[in-house]
């Protein structure tokens, strides 16, 4: 089955880098224009150049997600610049968890904005469009934490939790018109976190075999890591025509990791 994406307009948070840089290359390789969003405006540009030489189509737009004004500022650009949204993915995010006791307010509101507030302010930007061409397609990459949350994990597996139920409250009032709302619950993938957690505990191990250790002491079923790519395979089903049936599901990619469905 081939997955095309031909005539999309696609925009992805958090797209300079590890799976959100990996969804970017695989919708423009499937025919999206992709519309990236980042705070750092070199890393954010080194991607868009690279997708373009590649041969697809990319624009870049730096910006704060988690600020309203920022969040404005950037639908305003890129509705100027492409014309509409007919994917959005909510990928912006970090790993931020510690002991419930040693959370700060300033911690859990920051945490809020960039991963629960930001997904609504796109959502609430691209909804109305999407229902008047009755076509579209949100996808918030969250995790599994958010279906089975571990003592230590707050604020992510929380905030992750709420990104869930707003997929399924989208989902309900999307499927009239034809815009399907979905989660991808990650698991372990290889990323520019654990790069730099690499470099930080074991800068003269191999990566590789620094991350079948890692693997190993994970405990995870498969063996090793998920790769970027290979999450980028079921966004990019998800955002296609091929899924035009699927809506309201959290569905987990990680290697069977997680302990519920």
């Amino acid at each position: 089955m081939e997955v095309r994406l031909d005539g999309k307009i696609a925009l992805i948070t958090g797209g300079s880098m590890g799976m959100g840089k990996a969804m970017a290359e695989k919708f423009a390789a499937s025919g999206a224009e992709v519309a990236i969003v980042a705070r750092r405006p070199e890393p954010l540009a080194d991607t868009a150049r690279e997708i373009v030489a590649a041969g697809g189509r990319c624009r870049a737009y730096a910006g704060d997600v988690s600020k309203a004004d920022e969040v404005n500022r950037l639908f305003s650009a890129i509705n100027a610049d492409l014309g509409r949204v007919d994917i959005l993915v909510n990928n912006a995010g970090r790993s931020q968890a510690g002991k419930f006791e040693e959370l700060t307010d300033e911690i859990w509101q920051g945490d809020f904005d960039l991963k629960v507030f930001a997904a609504v302010r796109f959502a609430r930007l691209v909804f109305p469009g999407m229902k008047s061409r009755r076509w579209g397609r949100i996808i918030n990459v969250l995790n599994i934490g958010a279906k089975a949350p571990g003592p230590n994990s707050a604020p992510t597996t929380v905030m992750r939790a709420a990104g869930m139920a707003l997929t399924k409250v989208l989902a309900g009032e999307g499927a009239p018109y034809n815009v399907l709302v979905n989660s991808l619950m990650t698991g372990l993938i290889v990323s520019d976190q654990w790069a730099r957690r690499h470099s930080n505990v074991a800068p003269q191990q191999p990566f590789e075999e620094f991350l079948a250790e890692q693997a190993k002491a994970q405990q995870l079923p498969m063996g090793r890591f998920g790769t970027a790519e290979e999450f980028a395979n079921i966004a990019c089903f998800l955002a296609s025509d091929a899924a035009s049936y699927i809506s309201g599901t959290a569905i987990n990619v990680d290697g069977a990791r997680s302990p519920v469905v």
